[in-house]
């Protein structure tokens, strides 16, 4: 396993394709924003194990309840512009 060190609005890139960037870090819980094409799956562990042993549930998100992440730019944007 490569492990690697990363601070907030940093990325990861994989494969040419994938971006993987640190969003926001809270306490112990890191929240990542993932950039894809769309017929990558992207599955969080722990629910890619319940779907391997039980029938999908309707309505379920594409990638199990994620919500989206803006891209980098409104980040950068959002986190440089003077408060209202």
């Amino acid at each position: 396993m490569l492990v690697l060190s990363r601070k907030k609005l940093e990325s990861i890139v994989i494969d040419e394709q994938i971006i993987i960037t640190v969003v926001e870090i809270r306490g112990d819980k890191v929240r990542l924003g993932i950039e894809a094409p769309r017929d990558i799956s992207i599955k969080r562990c722990e629910l890619e194990d319940r779907h391997q042993s039980e029938p999908p549930i309707a309505g379920e998100a594409a990638v199990n309840g994620s919500q989206p992440v803006p891209d980098h730019s409104s980040l950068e944007k959002a986190q440089n512009s003077p408060a209202a």
